[in-house]
């Protein structure tokens, strides 16, 4: 080995050490006090408006529209995540996430004004139009001023803000409900709103950029209409009678054509929304697979277990929320454990060992019945949280580890949508496997209870009425145990259908590279940077150990970025 190599491989090492953007220690943390603000406004608005509904459907009808406040919100934040990832690759994150920020709050606003249920609707989903750019820019600006080793223990936090946001929505909406009125449920976002903007817009120093980029709008559109399609046909594919309807098979085909059109304009695009050539990189196209079988995982046990509660055990509403408390505290404690362990033993045994957790719990939640003690149920669901919170930071971590930084926004927004899209397959999968095992155990429900034959359907196709305390108690009382047990018979197999999703994960998940992987570009420039200017190296190296005058700090770019 030359003495020229030996004197460039200390260098290298700090280099890659670096943060894509290196700013002073007060900028940095303000910038993430105000990024986490407002990812926990996206992850809060998510499950506050649970209790207000009630109030809201009180005040302005739309009860036969009552899943639409949510879908809507759903819906436009899972379409927009790619979009608001590849813009802030090419226009920058500070310019994109204060965007992301303004239709939030104008969602918000317009929300907590709403004078019918159809407003709402259309502007819950202005508000989750905001929500897809918060929360994957949230996570790109943090890969993009921390190290990789910073990362892991700072995205554990990340998961933590998310948790306690998903603990305290439905109790802050409850009492913000109760005390307030319902609409203050949406205004109280503004305040929170306005200071994460200002925080991030004047503390984030981008450099500026030189080319003007080339926006791909046609393939923008084809995706955002593909895809809105495509979730359309699975929020309403529960029970899957639906799919020998023409208005079910009218979103399938328009998907698949919007798809088709998507594809052929990114193949020609010089600039696509998702470049294609992204999924060559081995970890992006595995880790994208796992992604989405996680989340069909994820979804499946978030939308079952409260189901299994109230229908199975005969619990009430809130007895079924306390037992996700486990499964987001297991996910918040070990995502925090697993960004220490990824940098102890490497990422592809941390998201092994979650995805054999969670591979397991839903086995064991598979044999549960209508006598499960409650604790060995608390016990699974914080099993399953712990699974997901080793899987989804580390993948995280890693795919933002293996690519440029000019990809950084678009990887890390693929992430979340793979899960998005995962969680609404995962859903419909199993809303439909529970349909179909209910409907076949009509006869011996009929038998059991003495009930008519079109009564007893009537209730098979509608089991909400064992959920709801008010529809349980007008059922006849012979009907409720056989229909618990069916019930149960029926949650079985929808969690059997999670033990197949998250077994395919595991498998994926030893496709996935055992060694650390770096983006070539960056570690071919990195050496060149080395070679030839030992003195930028070191300045860099300084920068990131010393509190720089938050007045005059600057900021550190790799040159890939001009070329962003």
């Amino acid at each position: 080995m030359s003495l020229k190599t030996l004197r460039t491989e200390p260098l290298i090492a700090s280099s890659l050490d670096q943060p894509h953007v290196v700013l002073s220690s007060r900028r940095r943390w303000a910038v993430t006090a105000g990024v986490m603000l407002g990812m926990f406004l996206a992850a809060l608005e998510a499950t506050v408006i649970g209790t207000a509904m009630p109030t809201v459907i009180a005040s302005l009808g739309g009860l036969d529209r009552y899943s639409w406040a949510f879908s809507a919100y759903l819906l436009t934040a899972t379409v927009s995540v790619p979009v608001w990832g590849r813009l802030s690759d090419l226009y920058g994150r500070r310019p994109l996430y204060l965007a992301a920020v303004i239709f939030f709050l104008v969602g918000s606003a317009l929300s907590g004004a709403s004078a019918s249920f159809n407003q709402l609707i259309a502007f819950r989903a202005i508000q989750g139009l905001g929500a897809g750019g918060l929360v994957p820019l949230s996570m790109t600006i943090t890969g993009d001023i921390f190290t990789l080793k910073e990362r892991a223990r700072m995205q554990g936090l990340f998961s933590g803000v998310w948790g306690l946001a998903s603990i305290l929505g439905p109790l802050a909406g409850g009492f913000i409900t109760d005390n307030l009125s319902w609409r203050w449920v949406f205004y109280i976002n503004i305040p929170f709103g306005v200071a994460a903007a200002v925080v991030v817009g004047t503390a984030l120093a981008e450099p500026k950029r030189e080319q003007h980029p080339i926006i791909d709008y046609a393939g923008a559109i084809w995706l955002t209409l593909a895809i809105t399609l495509l979730l359309i046909a699975l929020v309403e594919s529960g029970d899957p009678s639906v799919w020998t309807r023409p208005a079910m098979i009218a979103p399938v085909a328009g998907a698949i054509l919007f798809g088709f059109l998507f594809v052929r304009t990114e193949r020609r695009a010089p600039e696509p929304i998702i470049p294609f050539s992204l999924f060559r990189n081995r970890m992006v196209s595995v880790g994208s697979i796992t992604s989405f079988l996680v989340g069909t995982a994820m979804f499946g046990a978030i939308s079952f277990i409260p189901l299994f509660v109230q229908g199975t055990l005969g619990g009430t509403a809130t007895e079924a929320g306390t037992v996700l408390t486990p499964f987001l505290l297991g996910w918040v404690g070990l995502a925090i454990v697993g960004g220490r362990l990824m940098l102890r033993v490497g990422h592809r045994p941390t998201i092994l060992a979650g995805l054999t957790v969670l591979t397991a719990s839903f086995l064991v939640l598979s044999r549960f019945g209508t006598g499960t003690p409650r604790w060995q149920l608390l016990a699974v669901a914080g099993a399953l949280g712990g699974g997901m919170g080793l899987v989804m930071l580390a993948l995280l971590l890693t795919t933002q580890n293996s690519v440029e930084r000019g990809q950084l926004g678009i990887a890390t927004s693929i992430n979340q949508f793979a899960r998005s899209i995962g969680g609404a397959v995962g859903v419909a999968v199993m809303g439909a496997v529970m349909t179909i095992s209910l409907t076949s155990q009509m006869t011996e429900i009929q038998r059991k209870s003495g009930l008519e034959e079109d009564k007893v359907s009537r209730i098979v196709h509608n089991p909400s009425a064992l959920i709801e305390p008010i529809a349980r108690r007008s059922l006849p009382p012979e009907i409720v145990k056989p229909l618990g047990e069916a019930l149960a018979g029926a949650l079985e197999n929808v969690f059997l259908v999670g033990v197949v999703f998250a077994a395919l994960g595991l498998v994926s998940g030893f496709w996935i590279p055992s060694k650390p992987v770096r983006p070539v570009g960056e570690a071919v420039e990195a050496t060149t940077r080395a070679g030839t200017s030992a003195a930028e190296c070191e300045r860099l190296l300084m920068a990131e150990m010393t509190t720089i005058d938050a007045e005059h700090a600057s900021v550190s770019v790799e040159s890939t970025d001009s070329q962003a």
